[in-house]
């Protein structure tokens, strides 16, 4: 397990320098993370509506997920008239305080054009630093301040850091949260060039894919419209993380990753 000082917090620029530990935080936990192919290859094939599979079928198709975590931000409604502009659907991991309590109308726009919201907790702590009931506040308040702007109560989340292990994983489960995590960072974290953003995407993009980006820091917008035209020419098609599942449905708990 990975327990630090009980109740250290962690702000959100310094944990996230840390992603890169992704798959040490994996190891040894007691978590299996499942691929979307796996997801897709578990649904019963007489059950097509067991995951949200849209018009996509990602057993054919080059699908790729683009996903955001930390946000809404001021940048977020430029973000989303580029989505629309373009007709990509996205995935929003919200963080909740100073985030989805700050601009209760752009969470639910992203919920209204389509978009797929989920949860990022409330204060971005490190679950695996916690005990179950912290965990549980951090994600629990997100959900329901998110839940009272749009109606629905996610059913994916994002661990700060992508770290995780068998406590997160009961409570999400509890919550009916499934984990999501990801194959493709820009670490955009770390720099405001959006021509570098673009070109870490693009070198890392593949068939299946999750990318993570940011749209709380100034070069990664920008950086979206470039990605999103290259990654289309290349034969990719957009998708949310449930229609990369599709027809599978992630399961509360389970730990999705390509």
């Amino acid at each position: 397990m990975f327990r630090t000082e009980k109740g250290k917090r962690q702000g959100p620029a310094v944990a996230l320098l840390a992603a890169a530990s992704l798959m040490l935080a994996l190891s040894g936990c007691g978590v299996d993370p499942i691929s979307p192919g796996d997801a897709r290859g578990k649904a019963s094939t007489s059950d097509d509506k067991a995951g949200a599979a849209g018009a996509v079928d990602c057993a054919k198709a080059k699908c790729i997920a683009l996903t955001f975590d930390a946000g809404p931000g001021k940048d977020t409604p430029h973000l989303l008239d580029v989505l629309k502009e373009k007709r990509v659907p996205a995935t929003f991991f919200l963080l909740g305080r100073k985030h989805v309590d700050r601009y209760p109308e752009v969470v639910k726009r992203i919920a209204d054009e389509g978009h797929e919201v989920g949860n990022h907790t409330w204060t971005h702590r490190i679950l695996t630093d916690l005990e179950a009931d912290e965990v549980r506040e951090e994600l629990s308040r997100t959900q329901n301040a998110i839940e009272k702007i749009t109606g629905k109560r996610p059913t994916l989340m994002r661990p700060p850091q992508g770290r995780t292990d068998d406590t997160v994983s009961e409570v999400s489960r509890d919550l009916g949260l499934a984990q999501v995590l990801w194959s493709v960072t820009a670490k955009d974290y770390s720099t405001t060039d959006s021509e570098l953003i673009r070109k870490r995407v693009l070198d890392a993009a593949d068939g299946d894919g999750i990318i993570l980006l940011h749209d709380i820091y100034d070069g990664t917008v920008p950086a979206v419209p470039g990605i999103i035209d290259e990654l289309k020419r290349r034969g990719f098609t957009f998708v949310t993380v449930p229609q990369l599942l599709a027809p599978g449905k992630a399961e509360p708990g389970a730990v999705y990753r390509p």
